[in-house]
């Protein structure tokens, strides 16, 4: 069964890892401890671990098929990458995540498009993998829709993860860079949400009247519905991602769109509603 059937859009979350992560309190400096303990009765358990006192995080991708299209959004951390600053990603061996994407009978040839919110290590991972010491794309046949402004940012930094996810996609000629307002069709649509990168995006889609949006690392945790302010340690323009967080929560709320997170716990898909002079984010399809 489908994790999400959004009019004739077919949605499934493909899930590489679920993890307590960070603490609170390192992973947003801007928050308190006072304002963690007033959140931990409805964060815990699924979304901050009791034991360790980490929030939990889920890496996944979203796989998305049409009657005409098979679309992968985001690709998790993959296997054999360099990310020395933080251990339990770097140089993995675990490829379930393939495994997993074929139990939904999809193959990597069978993916049409790869839509990347944006280009860090943990959404653009499985861009490619290692096969007889090359690095070379895990889609032979898909075209990877990425941001000019990201693109453009991660070709500049010119480290492992643009060297080993991105830079091999370019050479096979896959990759298609557009703006931050592209449209696919009437169901797929970039919707521009700069903060955490400066050309990170959300993804729209929309069928037979209903709507959806894959937020990327806009909001990492449900903590940041309760304060919108509270930027993560990744995020590159502070002052810029909190103001596109506050404004992605009014406006998802506002529409009453069914919103799918990256990072959030299962089931990781729901509504933004309000809750005093915040909101909240509540967990369902």
């Amino acid at each position: 069964m489908a994790n999400l059937v959004l009019g004739e859009i077919q949605v499934d979350r493909i899930v590489e890892m679920i993890l307590p992560f960070e603490t609170p309190s390192n992973f947003f400096p801007d928050s308190s401890q006072e304002q963690i303990d007033l959140c931990k009765p409805w964060l815990e358990p699924l979304a901050l671990c009791p034991e360790t006192g980490k929030l939990i995080l889920v890496v996944q991708s979203y796989l998305v098929r049409t009657r005409h299209h098979t679309i992968l959004i985001d690709t998790c951390v993959g296997c054999d990458k360099t990310i020395p600053y933080y251990l339990d990603w770097n140089k993995r061996t675990d490829r379930s995540w393939l495994s997993r994407l074929a139990e939904h009978q999809v193959s990597p040839e069978d993916v049409d498009y790869v839509f990347c919110t944006h280009l860090h290590c943990d959404h653009a991972g499985w861009n490619t993998q290692l096969l007889n010491g090359q690095w070379v794309p895990t889609f032979p046949n898909a075209k990877y829709i990425m941001s000019r402004e990201d693109f453009e940012q991660a070709e500049e930094l010119d480290d492992s993860g643009y060297n080993e996810n991105v830079l091999p996609v370019v050479e096979a000629g896959q990759v298609v860079i557009v703006g931050s307002d592209y449209v696919m069709d009437d169901n797929f649509w970039f919707e521009s949400t700069p903060g955490h990168t400066s050309g990170h995006i959300a993804v729209g889609m929309a069928s037979n009247g209903e709507e959806a949006v894959m937020s990327g690392d806009l909001i990492h945790s449900p903590i940041q519905c309760a304060y919108p302010e509270w930027n993560a340690v990744s995020d590159a323009n502070p002052p810029l991602a909190a103001l596109t967080r506050r404004k992605f929560l009014i406006d998802n709320c506002d529409r009453n769109r069914l919103v799918m997170t990256a990072h959030f716990p299962e089931p990781s898909l729901g509504r933004i509603v309000r809750a005093d002079d915040a909101f909240r984010f509540v967990p369902g399809d």
